[in-house]
């Protein structure tokens, strides 16, 4: 299959390569020319622009930053024409960005205009599930269309739900993640507050992974240093699921819980704590650094 892939980040890199290397065609694309650079240096055809990477796709799969950066590349900005013009109908659109629901369904709705299906599948699993493989999609729009997608989805993620309609998956997306922050914010403030009394982290951590404390975070992604090697946080936060990023889908939720007038205190918290933690100078870290703020100073 013949795939333009657009956004080569953290996750979206990766992603890319795993099309790649299943035997699909790709054409990708990404306005960072570092990240260009890596990609290529792996293997992955590289187009000179988003555009480029059109000719002859199938399907065209985009893992962009946020909303305005989505709307921008489809359907334009600043008197620019976005890339829809220049989609073949036909074409099956597979976004994978994290945005706002509203987005996602106005994208689809001038796609289908044009003749071009939109699927919204924003994922869960980090930058480690993005190199194995086994990411989770959150798939919005139709069920016909996702099953087009599947065979492409399923070389990027190891579980694949359908949540709804267009921008149902995008609603999924900021559910999980609203949730994975509340988390993380508790659980480093458990092990914190362990440290303190002088707990070893270890033990503690797996105590509270296998009693009712348990959580992702403590499986998967322990915020201290040192107490997991896999973990950005024994990697100087580096990579990972940024601060900022955290960020922005905590900002999501909370202008979701507005608009349908639902109520998220702890999520609102949350978003306030990293707000806080980004503005400390610590936005470009992985979000479990979050436990800078709540650990005692020594």
């Amino acid at each position: 299959m013949k795939i333009a892939f657009i956004g080569l980040g953290n996750m979206g890199g990766p992603m890319a390569l795993n099309l790649h290397k299943a035997g699909h065609t790709l054409s990708a694309f990404d306005l960072s020319k570092d990240a260009c650079a890596k990609f290529a240096a792996d293997g992955l055809p590289i187009a000179a622009s988003a555009a480029a990477t059109l000719e002859g796709a199938e399907v065209v799969v985009s893992m962009l930053p946020a909303s305005a950066h989505v709307e921008g590349l489809y359907l334009g900005s600043n008197g620019q024409p976005g890339i829809l013009e220049q989609i073949a109908p036909g074409t099956l659109v597979i976004d994978s960005s994290t945005i706002a629901a509203a987005t996602s369904r106005k994208v689809a709705e001038a796609a289908a205009k044009r003749g071009v299906a939109v699927i919204d599948a924003p994922v869960s699993g980090g930058t480690g599930g993005a190199i194995a493989g086994t990411l989770t999609f959150m798939v919005g729009g139709s069920e016909a269309d996702l099953e087009r997608a599947r065979p492409v989805l399923e070389k990027m993620g190891a579980n694949i739900f359908h949540a709804g309609a267009a921008g149902a998956g995008q609603t999924a997306k900021i559910c999980n993640n609203m949730l994975l922050g509340i988390l993380m914010i508790g659980t480093s403030e458990a092990i914190a507050l362990g440290v303190a009394n002088g707990l070893d982290p270890k033990v503690l951590s797996e105590i509270m992974r296998r009693s009712s404390g348990g959580n992702w975070a403590l499986e998967k992604y322990n915020p201290l240093p040192g107490v997991m090697d896999t973990a950005p946080a024994s990697k100087n936060y580096a990579g990972g699921f940024g601060t900022d990023l955290m960020l922005k889908d905590l900002g999501l939720a909370q202008e979701n819980a507005a608009a349908v007038r639902a109520s998220t205190p702890l999520g609102g918290l949350a978003r306030n704590l990293y707000a806080a933690h980004s503005l400390a100078g610590h936005g470009a870290l992985d979000f479990s650094s979050v436990i800078k703020l709540v650990q005692t100073k020594t």
